[in-house]
Parts: C-alpha cells; structure tokens; sequence
C-alpha cells in the first residue's frame, strides 16, 4: 500500500488501501459457495421461503464444510475490500464470526459473505467484530513502569525520538505513553504514530474519550506505572466521558496502517506491538517480527504483550531483554 511521509521535525504520513475491486473474482467466489451449498443442501436455511413460509429447520453443520465456507469468507474479504484474515488464528477467528452471524440473526458463514460482498456497512461490523479491541490505560503497569527506568534514559539520548504504536485500538495506551512521556521531559521532542487497521476504532482514538466509570482502573493503573501527577489533571469529566487533553495529541499521528499487508513506512527508536500477534499463525508472526525488526534503529527498544515472545522467531537473537519479566528488547543485531 502506498505511503507518504516527510522525515523533518514536522513528519507525517498517510496510508490508505489501494487494492481495487475485484468484482470479476467475487462473482467467482460467490458461484463457488453456491454451489456448495446446493450439494450440502444448506440453501435451504436462508433461501427458498415465500414471505410468511415457515423457517427450515437448522441443519447439523459439517465441520469440513464450515472450514471451507470461512476459507471462501476470507478470500473473498480479502479480494473485496483488501484486509486480509487468512493468517489469523483459526479458533479465535471462527468464534468472532459467530458471534456476528448470531448477532446478526444469520444462520450460516455463507449467509453472512453474501452480505458482507453486497452491503459495505455490514463490512464495517464485520471488520469491528474480528478485531479484538481490548486495551486499557497504563495496561500492565509494570511494563509502563519498567518503560520509564530501563528505556526513558536510552530516549534521552536522541535529539529527535519516533514512537510507532501498531495495532493502537481505540489509543488508550497511545495516550499512556503521551502522558509519560511528557512527565519525563521529552514529549516536545518525540512523534507518536498509532496506527490501526480500521479506522472506526482510530476516529475514536483522535477524540480522547474515554468511559468515566473505567477512569478509577486507569487512575490505579497509572500510580503503579510510576505517574508523578493524579490523572485527573490530565482529563475533564462530562456526560460520563473522560476528555483528555488535545495537548496530548499535538505529536500524535493516527494513521490506518494493516501490519499484515502494509511495509514499514520509518525508522523508529521504540515499536510497541503489543497483544496483536497473538491473534495470528505463526507464519504472520514471522512477517510481522520482520516488518517490526526492519524498522526499528540499531538499539531500538520493541516492546510486546505479555503473552507475546520472541522466542522461536526468525530474529530471537537480534535483541536482548531489558528488564526481567517485562517484554522490552533492544535490537543489537
């Protein structure tokens, strides 16, 4: 996908899908899983009823068959629309897309591609229902607090200082490391790029609010991560909404960014790619270690989730761990 950034002290950048539309290869795709459904015999689930008919019973689904059905949904989204699942962890996956044909009152992963192909807006909720968007403020406030004695003090040493946060979520730990940052002296001098696949979730990032009544969490979470202030002073309460600063955003830049299909796009003193990858195969965990490893500076520092781990990646031995128990590493190869 193409990108466009200046390197200056005022850099930006903008990435955005270029694939285009293949409807030829949809129409394919789509007679596939027809005619598979016609030699199952599942059509009759959701098609072939006169208005007021009596609904079909549910028929027993073969497991080989579902398989195929969320193969053929996946390479038709990622034809489609360009966003590509097809190396995402199968059992996590195929939960999140029942949760949606249940939510959506479907019966079938076939039912729910024909309306995903043909209605962008069900996209839209499918995209949010397979993203796992879970994050919190200072979330591990060990790992924050470990940032600050063992990294803080290697940040220092930069006149200018790139953070990239892949897979930003709604950007509450965008705003954790905006607010640390700033207590330690070098926000003035760092840009945070924080970047997600789906941009409903990165418009929700840019606007700072955050639900008041998880506000005591992050104000417990933010004490143990070493803050030096009450957190308080950095939000105003309203209509049960938290409103961070717009100060915090001024050396933000929230950008869509696929960590599957995009390359790198800078070099960055710190990468934190936390609670992503453990939702991929570890073929996409490879790309992604790659693509990381790839844009970080010599003795940059990549910080992970803590379920997350190098180990048994192409690029275990390019780094050295920072601080027991915390998943920091410095690039030294």
């Amino acid at each position: 996908m193409p990108s466009s950034f200046s390197t200056d002290g005022t850099e930006t950048f903008s990435l955005r899908s270029s694939r285009p539309v293949r409807k030829d290869r949809m129409e394919n795709y789509t007679a596939m899983a027809v005619c598979l459904h016609e030699r199952e015999g599942v059509l009759q689930l959701s098609e072939g009823r006169e208005e007021g008919e009596e609904r079909a019973p549910m028929i027993r689904r073969d497991h080989e068959l579902e398989n195929l059905e969320v193969e053929l949904l996946l390479e038709a989204v990622f034809q489609h629309y360009g966003y590509d699942f097809r190396e995402y962890a199968g059992a996590s996956l195929k939960r999140r897309i029942w949760n949606m044909i249940r939510a959506e009152k479907l019966e079938t992963v076939s039912g729910l591609q024909e309306r995903i192909l043909h209605d962008p807006a069900y996209f839209e909720r499918f995209l949010l229902s397979v993203s796992v968007n879970v994050t919190s403020m200072f979330r591990d406030p060990g790992f924050f607090l470990a940032f600050r004695n063992r990294v803080v003090p290697l940040l220092r040493t930069y006149p200018f200082i790139r953070i990239w946060h892949a897979g930003c979520s709604t950007g509450e730990e965008v705003y954790s490391m905006a607010i640390l940052m700033e207590e330690e002296g070098l926000y003035d001098r760092c840009r945070i790029y924080a970047t997600d696949m789906n941009e409903s979730v990165l418009q929700r990032a840019r606007e700072g609010i955050f639900p008041l009544d998880q506000v005591a969490e992050y104000s417990d979470n933010y004490r143990e991560s070493g803050g030096t202030k009450s957190l308080s002073d950095y939000y105003t309460s309203g209509y049960g909404s938290a409103l961070f600063r717009a100060s915090l955003r001024d050396n933000v830049v929230f950008s869509q960014h696929n960590l599957v299909l995009d390359t790198s796009f800078n070099e960055f003193h710190v990468i934190l790619c936390r609670n992503v990858m453990i939702y991929f195969k570890k073929s996409l965990q490879h790309r992604v270690h790659r693509l990381l490893y790839e844009s970080l500076v010599p003795f940059g520092v990549l910080g992970l989730g803590s379920k997350e781990s190098l180990h048994f990646t192409p690029h275990e031995r390019d780094y050295e761990q920072l601080e027991a128990g915390w998943k920091l590493y410095r690039r030294i190869g």
